[in-house]
Order: structure tokens, then sequence, then C-alpha cells
């Protein structure tokens, strides 16, 4: 037993300290989202250069030490947002260029990935695609888009010309930008399912979309035996 004291002793002071961590890494994380809905929400209303710290902090409720902790000036916070915002969208862009069949090639189930990262990142969607929003950040995402789909699709539709791609990258980018808006303007109640099927019979149908059935947002049941 008195051996033991000191190895119950260990454990429970590791205990509290990952607590304590827990608790730190918790409180971290409320800080960055405050700050990032304030910072999001005053950027839709004046540009970037009119934002003070001042202002950001007293609209997160705040102090100024706090915010200089996690970054160190606005233009540093821009930079975070919009970088872990790229991450996500690299990810999801990985299956375009990670499935070697093309039979493994499903355009619906990128998209709803796609469409899911620009739901959870709506913040800044609005916050690039408004009047002060950066737009070179917004051509940094077409242009990553563009990369992956030209090599994605020049695989896939080997009959297809280079051009031709990239008329069609245009064409569809262009109009998916437009459903982000409307998408946006709606509060996103739709699914990134539901748009991304819209999108998937745009895109293969044109005005023949406004004929046909919706398509089936999931798979019908099988018919008992």
């Amino acid at each position: 037993c008195l051996h033991s004291a000191p190895l119950f002793k260990l454990s429970k002071n590791s205990g509290r300290k990952k607590l304590k961590k827990a608790s730190n890494d918790h409180r971290i994380k409320i800080t960055q989202m405050l700050i990032r809905k304030a910072f999001t929400e005053l950027l839709a209303e004046k540009p970037l250069q009119s934002i003070s710290i001042k202002e950001l902090c007293d609209h997160a409720g705040i102090h100024r030490s706090t915010f200089y902790t996690h970054y160190k000036d606005i233009y540093d916070l821009k930079k975070q947002l919009e970088d872990e915002m790229l991450q996500d969208f690299l990810e999801v862009l990985s299956p375009l260029i990670s499935s070697q069949e093309s039979a493994a090639f499903n355009p619906v189930e990128i998209s709803t990935e796609i469409f899911q990262c620009l739901k959870d990142n709506s913040d800044i969607c609005i916050m690039t695609l408004s009047e002060y929003g950066d737009k070179s950040f917004a051509e940094k995402l077409i242009n990553i888009g563009r990369e992956k789909c030209m090599s994605a699709y020049s695989k896939y539709f080997q009959g297809a010309t280079r051009q031709q791609i990239e008329y069609y990258y245009a064409y569809t980018c262009a109009g998916c930008i437009g459903l982000l808006r409307k998408w946006l303007d709606e509060g996103m109640q739709a699914s990134a399912a539901e748009i991304a099927r819209t999108a998937e019979s745009l895109m293969m149908s044109g005005i023949g979309f406004l004929k046909n059935e919706p398509l089936p947002l999931t798979t019908p049941p099988d018919t008992p035996k």
C-alpha cells in the first residue's frame, strides 16, 4: 500500500492536468469562434482596413490582450480563417485525384462534400462573396478547383480536348457560384446533398432540368420479395 501511494498521486495529478488541458482547449475554441463571428459580421458591413482591433474585440466581447494571444493583427486573423477553409476545401477535393477507376468517380458524392464544406464555412463564404470580400481568395479556390478538375476530367473524359474541359469548368463554376449565392440567401435550408443533386441535374440536363422529375435524393428501399 505504501508503494502504491506515489503511483496513485501521480495518476491523480495526471488526470487533473488532462482535465485542465481539455478545459483550456475548450476555452480557446470558444474564444476563436467569438472572434470569427465578430470578424465575419463586421466584414460584411465594411472593408477590412476600416475594422479596428478595438471594434472587433468590443463586438466579440473579449479583451484586446485575448485577441493578441491568438493573432498578430487583423490581417493575420483573416489569413488564418482563409487557410482553415482552404485546407477543408483541399480535403474534399482529394477524391477527384485519388480515384483511379472511372467507375469509382461519383460527381454527386464529391459535389455533396464540396457543398457541405461551403455550408460548414458559410460565414467565410458570405464574407468572401460580399461587397467587401477578398476576391483574390475566391479566385484562389476557383483556380484550385480548376486544377483538380482538369486533372480528373482529362482522365475520365479522354475524348475531350483541354479547351472543352476548360469551357465546361468555367460554365459550371459560374453556375455553382450563382447556386451558392441563392443557397446562402435562403439560409442554406436545403441539404448539401440536395444542392449537389440540383447542380448535377442542371449540368447534365440543362433546360431539360425544368421538364424532368427531380432526381431522388436517396436510394429507394429494396422491393420486398
